[in-house]
This record gives C-alpha cells, structure tokens and sequence, in this order.
C-alpha cells in the first residue's frame, strides 16, 4: 500500500471537508434525531459512495488521457470553484 499517497488524501479530505455545506447537512439532521448512528451511517455511506465514483471517474479519464492533463484539469476545476464560491460569498 502507498501510506504516503494514503495519508496525504486523508488530510487533504479531511481539511476539504471541515465546515462545508455537507456537515452543515448533517449538523442539522444529527440535531433532529433520536439517535447517533442513522445520521452517522447514512452521511459515512453517502461519502464513500461519492468519493468512489470520484475515483472511477478519475482513474477512466486517466487511461483515456494523458496523466498530465488530468492532473492539469483536476487543478483547474478547483481553482474554478473556488472563485464562483468566493464571488458568491
């Protein structure tokens, strides 16, 4: 197993996803339940499937293209949303 690559991706998720609208989503329903584990399954479950098909998605456009212009691209799109979610804020 690549730890490096491991680790990196966890700190880079974790620190992405801190605050955002989705546990803003499940700050709410974790306040409106009457238990922990539905609300924590469910948003868990939610957040490996979205993340696996990012990784399908990346590793298909991947073999279709050059490593370099997925990369390029990935960088891209980040810096694209964030400026619309600047600009919206």
């Amino acid at each position: 197993m690549d730890w490096k690559s491991l680790v990196t991706v966890f700190w880079a998720v974790f620190l992405a996803e801190l605050g955002d609208k989705t546990q803003m989503a499940v700050l709410g329903f974790s306040s409106s339940a009457n238990s922990f584990w539905p609300v924590f399954v469910g948003a868990s479950m939610a957040l490996v499937c979205t993340t696996l098909l990012a990784v399908l998605v990346g590793e298909r456009l991947a073999s279709w293209l050059p490593l370099d212009l997925v990369r390029r691209g990935g960088g891209l799109l980040l810096v694209v949303v964030g400026i619309l979610i600047f600009l919206r804020g």
